[in-house]
């Protein structure tokens, strides 16, 4: 089912009626929970075209309406990111007649993706048993800090502790501090982008068997899953990973150095040949055939008096010039960017990498475009967040037929 709203697309595209757009303009989905990890998962969908119909307590809605740093006239700057290009119904879950609408829903879509806790579905009857009777294509996505299996799978798991137990958390920060985070709720997001991908996987496997499944993410596993060889290197060596700021141990040149306005350039030369350009551009040709710097074992090796080295030089020249001399020499460099230089960037600028939507409050809203970007059947941005209940009359009167009548009395009794 296509639908319109005023909005702006991924192409750019401003303040004219848009079309949800992308590959997945077939699926419709239904969200239940709240706050990040399960939403983000949600949005990603609803990126690329699914209709999402996103489930909120009458009255309150999903806390991420309140969160956020900065509220100009009152209102969350994260809630119109994550909740972008959903429908808003609200839905008392803990009355048996929302619960009855649930399974109505479920007849009808695709996907279910829920963050409760494990077995709150089943007490409120919308476990996968018996979703699937209803609905034996339905597949279930859920998210959860530890899954929902194994003796922790009931205790409370925030991003925050899948973060330190899937290993991410005590390998972040300076060795001289405590461990530290990432500034983002990252764990979430990855337990939610590997949920993305597993309803996906789980859709394509549907049309080979005909049947959904559950789909079970847990923030630590999607943690532990981005930890590259950690644990084998434990395994093997009994070597453990420790804090080392901004670098990589071993892999050198790698590191933030200074430049004489006192900006901070990335500069990336690690491989052989990269750092014989970057030697070039030095002036210090002779410093690849040193012994010392030769190759990434010796270079690793010396990493700090190398550092050192690059460092004595980049403080002799302009951030400006000394980006110009790393391109001309096919060094990979740049700049730390925060959001300022983000929406000054020309190359983010030219791949629409920030874009404008519409918003009712707020006018034109900066945010991030979808990704990844696909060439036939590109997702896009149709409207931010919906407003508290704003679709509750468009979906249950149009998809599942309830009237005025119906839905005045289910407004009456509080189920929606």
């Amino acid at each position: 089912m296509m639908v319109t709203d005023q909005g702006i697309d991924a192409n750019g595209g401003t303040g004219t009626v848009a079309k949800r757009q992308g590959p997945l303009t077939d699926l419709r989905v239904i969200e239940m929970g709240q706050l990040l990890a399960g939403p983000f998962c949600g949005q990603l969908l609803a990126d690329f075209g699914a209709e999402v119909i996103k489930l909120e307590q009458p009255g309150s809605g999903d806390p991420m309406r309140e969160w956020g740093r900065e509220k100009p006239h009152g209102k969350s700057l994260w809630w119109p990111v994550v909740a972008r290009n959903k429908k808003s119904v609200t839905l008392n879950l803990r009355e048996k007649a929302a619960q009855q609408i649930v399974r109505d829903l479920v007849a009808k879509s695709d996907i279910l993706i829920e963050n409760f806790r494990p077995g709150t579905m089943e007490r409120w009857g919308l476990g996968y048993d018996v979703l699937s009777q209803i609905n034996p294509k339905l597949v279930m996505v859920r998210v959860t800090g530890f899954g929902q299996t194994g003796p922790y799978s009931s205790q409370a798991g925030y991003g925050s502790i899948g973060e330190a137990m899937g290993g991410l958390r005590y390998v972040v920060g300076d060795p001289s501090t405590a461990p530290s985070r990432m500034g983002i709720s990252i764990g979430d997001s990855l337990a939610a982008t590997y949920a993305a991908l597993g309803a996906l996987m789980a859709v394509h496997a549907r049309e080979r068997t005909g049947r959904g499944q559950v789909v079970d993410s847990a923030i630590y596993e999607a943690v532990l899953a981005m930890m590259e060889s950690l644990v084998t290197e434990y395994d093997q060596t009994g070597y453990v990973r420790e804090r080392t700021g901004p670098i990589l141990p071993n892999v050198a040149p790698s590191n933030v150095y200074p430049a004489s306005d006192g900006q901070m350039i990335l500069i990336a030369a690690n491989q052989d040949t990269v750092f014989k350009r970057l030697a070039e551009a030095m002036g210090r040709p002779e410093l690849a055939a040193d012994p010392r710097y030769a190759t990434h074992s010796a270079r690793g090796a010396v990493q700090q008096e190398l550092d050192d080295l690059i460092s004595d030089w980049t403080r002799t020249v302009e951030s400006g010039p000394l980006l110009d001399l790393m391109e001309k020499h096919g060094v990979p460099a740049g700049r730390i960017y925060r959001a300022p230089e983000m929406m000054q960037d020309p190359h983010f600028q030219a791949r629409q990498n920030i874009i404008k939507v519409a918003h009712p409050v707020f006018g034109k809203l900066a945010m991030q475009n979808v990704a990844p970007r696909l060439s036939d059947t590109p997702g896009g941005v149709v409207h931010p967040g919906p407003e508290l209940g704003e679709h509750t009359v468009e979906v249950l009167g149009g998809i599942l037929g309830l009237d005025e009548s119906r839905l005045a009395d289910l407004k009456a009794a509080g189920i929606i």
